[in-house]
């Protein structure tokens, strides 16, 4: 750990805030709160102009790099590249290997079907579309759609059992944890784990950033002692040190860290006065003109790579009508 503080200050980037939060992203904030709980000093950024790459969330240190999608997740490299471990004392032990699985894998599962399946999109378009133009922002988002459909494994046939299968399995993981974490400040070894972490993250999302009517957020309202962690930690770890990421909300939409939910659980907007761009904005403003370029030539691609096997299939179809099995 000493060796880690006298490295290079981390700078974590993430996506944009908004929802109350100091980062929307559903795999941004684990990350951002493993930092916390570990007290690390660190700087937070954010990354407007890739909002579907899957390298988000990322942290940079000097010359490393630890992208989300390598070695496991920014959590895993931060611990194995000897930065940041909380979980030295807990790694071995059977029911924490078992808890973090279902954080890993059921509450993610029910976060992603309900942020891109199960809802309207409305939060999906405003963390990670509500910077770019609308047609390109909705193609975006119905190309995802389709994505997390093949992940969770949904087809038209089986859409209703998986989405009752999803929420049963979140169902059981609240219950577990509910259970594990009783009265106690931490779920293991009376201190923070990467465990607290994930979990903490995903009852933010789930309480902050989903919709009211989600199915998701009624099943953990329905266990006082997880609502009651997460207003703990996010009054200690987010409320009282939202100076520490303000500084770096400038690329963000401002309208969008407007809080939506009842004042006990959300922090007041804070207004900016106006001022005239930086040279730095301005370099911005011209990457993200050429990143909407990129994209939509990509998404024209998509759509017509997509259109092509269509027609491939109805062809198909029209020949297998009239075949002659005599």
């Amino acid at each position: 750990m000493e060796e880690a503080k006298e490295r290079e200050k981390l700078t974590l980037v993430t996506r944009k805030s908004c929802f109350g939060l100091p980062t929307s992203c559903p795999n941004c904030l684990p990350a951002y709160l493993y930092l916390k709980f570990s007290g690390t000093p660190f700087d937070l950024d954010f990354n407007l102009i890739n909002p579907d790459s899957d390298q988000i969330p990322y942290v940079e240190s000097g010359t490393y790099v630890a992208y989300n999608n390598e070695k496991g997740g920014v959590i895993r490299s931060l611990s194995e590249d000897g930065f940041v471990d909380l979980d030295s004392q807990v790694r071995g032990i059977p029911e924490w290997i078992s808890a973090k699985a279902m954080v890993d894998s059921w509450l993610a599962d029910a976060i992603i079907y309900e942020l891109w399946v199960g809802s309207d999109g409305t939060s999906a378009h405003k963390i990670y579309y509500s910077d770019l133009p609308w047609p390109l922002g909705k193609i975006l988002y119905l190309k995802q759609v389709h994505v997390v459909k093949q992940i969770l494994g949904i087809t038209k046939e089986n859409a209703e059992r998986r989405e009752e299968e999803i929420y049963r399995n979140a169902n059981d993981a609240f219950s577990a944890l509910s259970t594990r974490l009783g009265e106690q400040a931490y779920f293991f070894d009376n201190r923070p784990t990467s465990l607290d972490a994930v979990f903490l993250g995903h009852a933010l999302f789930t309480l902050y950033a989903l919709p009211e009517t989600s199915v998701l957020q009624s099943k953990l309202l329905e266990h006082d002692n997880l609502v009651r962690y997460t207003e703990k930690y996010k009054s200690e770890l987010i409320d009282s040190s939202g100076s520490s990421y303000s500084s770096t909300q400038s690329q963000s939409d401002p309208s969008s860290s407007v809080p939506r939910r009842p004042s006990q659980w959300s922090s007041k907007p804070k207004s900016k006065p106006k001022r005239e761009k930086t040279e730095e904005e301005k370099k911005f403003r011209r990457r993200a003109k050429y990143f909407l370029v990129t994209q939509l030539v990509a998404v024209l691609v998509f759509l017509s790579l997509l259109g092509g096997s269509d027609a491939a299939e109805v062809e198909l179809d029209e020949d297998d009508d009239g075949a002659d099995y005599d």
